[in-house]
């Protein structure tokens, strides 16, 4: 599997609430997809949030067979993928 990192900007801010509704169908997704045989995996997200607290965004990062599964996972999943790329070398330092 490949590692993907996924840059999801919002068209509008979202409550908390709202992005725990949609992590929950990104879940759904997820474990329907694996079913039909796709290799995919969430591991984790990065939030964004504005003074207000409300969501404008995420960074997720996934491990997929293709981007293309990526791609399939937002569409089928109601979420944006604004940028998906493959995840580089970590930096180390301070």
């Amino acid at each position: 599997m490949v590692e993907f990192q996924i840059y999801r900007e919002l068209d509008a801010p979202i409550s908390q609430g709202d992005l725990d509704d949609a992590a929950s169908e990104s879940g759904r997704v997820l474990e329907e997809m694996r079913e039909e045989g796709t290799d995919i995996q969430w591991n984790e997200s990065e939030v964004l949030t504005n003074d207000e607290d409300d969501v404008i965004g995420t960074f997720c990062q996934y491990e997929a067979e293709s981007e293309d599964a990526v791609e399939e996972h937002a569409e089928r999943a109601g979420l944006p993928a604004t940028t998906i790329a493959r995840r580089g070398t970590p930096l180390e330092g301070e």
